[in-house]
Formats: structure tokens, sequence, C-alpha cells
């Protein structure tokens, strides 16, 4: 009779021992993990010009090498000051080659005429006070006659003296100062076409990464500013995780540190990620105690970890989720 009721007896330990286990397993914490977001280094593509949108040469999607062209605008302004520009450098030479070459000949020969005109009625005024000296020693003529004749010798020399000047002026030519001026001059309106000339490669606008075009900003037609982006590029070969943790939740994290996260738009492919900046963020994010007693404010921190190797087809927007250990989780004393 006793092996008979051994069975039956049987069934409720194992009813209980089961209970008891699934008691045990319903007490213990459930994985806490964190979960972050893929972003990546992205690129403005803008004019420092106003202008119209020509063209725009790529599409969102599209793949671009730097350099690439990417859009073309249109400046009829531009234009206009360049012909501006290059007229005044024009201008501008031909100052320079006149203060280089010097007086014209014509002014030369005349410079020369009038100084041997002047130095002939000095030669003249010369010889009549002489006459007039020894007439006046005779007696014949007045002292008065002979200091006319020599203030006539006087300004004769001086204006025979001031002709000569004119005439070394035109043989001498500009000063120097005078083609350092005309230098500067053509120097001065150079520059201004060079201006012009980098203000109008602005109106080819290239790609200046390696990259991937995410979105056109604008359309042909369009009216854009100086500094306004046309289009925006994406570096999908630099990468990296965002979290955005309580500090409670930092203990086991430091830089340098390894994470192990699983990304599900990958099929919940496994990627090794190297923590490389952690900071707080603004007051804005801190998170605020429910209790005036016993608790306190945690402030969020940022932190950012990248691959340590490329993964392919990673990309901005993608959600990275890493299990925290024991030892990391609030109260549990984790390092």
């Amino acid at each position: 009779m006793k092996r008979k009721f051994m069975p039956l007896l049987a069934v409720p330990v194992i009813l209980a021992a089961g209970a008891l286990a699934l008691g045990a397993m319903a007490r213990q914490p459930a994985p806490m993990v964190i979960q972050g977001e893929v972003d990546a280094t992205d690129v403005s593509v803008a004019a420092k010009i106003p202008g119209r949108v020509a063209q725009i040469l790529v599409r969102e999607g599209q793949s671009v090498a730097r350099g690439d062209l990417v859009a073309i605008l249109d400046s009829p302004e531009l234009d206009a000051k360049m012909a501006q520009a290059e007229a005044a450098a024009r201008a501008a030479e031909a100052q320079q080659q006149k203060a280089e070459h010097g007086t014209r000949s014509e002014k030369i020969r005349a410079a020369y005429n009038q100084w041997q005109k002047a130095l002939a009625a000095s030669e003249l005024a010369d010889k009549t006070f002489k006459r007039v000296d020894r007439l006046n020693a005779d007696g014949v003529l007045p002292t008065q006659k002979r200091d006319e004749a020599e203030a006539g010798l006087k300004v004769a020399r001086e204006t025979a003296e001031a002709a000569k000047a004119i005439y070394d002026m035109a043989l001498a030519g500009a000063r120097r100062e005078d083609r350092s001026a005309a230098a500067a001059l053509v120097a001065q309106a150079n520059g201004a076409v060079s201006e012009v000339e980098a203000f109008r490669k602005e109106t080819r606008l290239k790609a200046p990464i390696d990259g991937e075009v995410t979105l056109r900003v604008v359309e042909a037609g369009e009216v854009v500013s100086a500094g306004f982006p046309l289009v925006k590029i994406v570096d999908l070969n630099d990468t990296w995780v965002v979290f955005h943790l309580r500090e409670d939740l930092l203990a086991g994290i430091r830089m340098g540190s390894r994470l192990t996260a699983r990304i599900p738009a990958l099929a919940d492919r496994s990627v090794t990620l190297a923590v490389d900046y952690i900071a707080p963020m603004g007051d804005f994010a801190a998170w605020r105690a429910t209790r005036a007693q016993g608790d306190f404010d945690l402030k969020t921190f940022e932190v950012r970890a990248r691959p340590i190797s490329p993964v392919d087809g990673l990309r901005p927007g993608m959600s990275a989720i890493v299990p925290l250990a024991a030892a990391d989780r609030p109260g549990a004393g984790g390092v």
C-alpha cells in the first residue's frame, strides 16, 4: 500500500519547488540597458555670396567625392564688378607707364628752347650792364640807368636758372615717389580684380568632403543669401554613438571604456565601441528630485563612443542598445 501512494505525495513537493524557483526568478532585477543613437559628421555646403541658384547637380542619397561640383549660382552683379575692376586696373597701368617712360619728347624740346631763350636774354642783359656801367663811370649816363641795367641782369640770370631747372626735370621724368605711387595703384587695382575673381569662384560650389547627400535645401531658380546652406553632406566613415545617461549610470564608464552595443537595424549585430567623450549637459537635462528629503537632483551626461573598427551599413539615426553590467547599475556599488 505504501508504494501506491508515493507518486501522489511527490506531486505537491515538485509543485512547491517550482513555485519557489519562479518566485526567486521574479525577485531578480530585469536586465538594464541603455539606448543610444548613431550620429556622424555632416557638412553644409554654402556660398560666401548671394545669388540665384542656376543648377543643383546632386540628388539626395547620391554619393559625392571631395571636389565634385554640387551647385552653380548666377550673379550678374559680380560680372559688373569684374568689368569695373578690370577698367580700373587698365587705368592704373597706363598711369604707371606714363611715370616710367618719363616726359614726352615734345615737352623736353619745349623746355630746352625756353632755357636757351632765357640764356640768350641773360647774356644780352650782361652785355647791356657792362656798357651802361662804363658810360656811368665816364659820366655820360646817370647812376639810375646803371641800377636799372643791373636789376635787369639779375632777373635775366634767375629766369635762365629757372628754365634750366624745368629742362632738367623734363629730362629726369617722374620722381621716384611718383613712380612708386603709380606702382602701388596698379597693385591695388589688380588686388580688386583678384578679389572679384575669388568671389566668382564661389558661384561654383564643390563638395568639401567625401560622403552622401542627405538634404537638398534649395532648388534651381531660388535666391539665396550669403552663408545659406544649399546642400548637406554626411561623412559615413566618421560615425559615433551618442548616449544621454544619468550620472548614477556612469559608475563603470570611463574614457576609453569598451561597450558592446547591439544594432537592431543591422540584424542585432554586435559592435564594440570605445568611449572618447564624456561631458555634462545643461541644467535643462537634469533629473529633478521628487522628494524634498532623502533625494537629490541628478545631472545628465552626454557620452560618445566610436566603433573600434568600421561597421558596414552603420548610418546616423540608428539605435544602439548596450546592456549594463550588474555592478554598473544604480545602487549596486559599482566602480
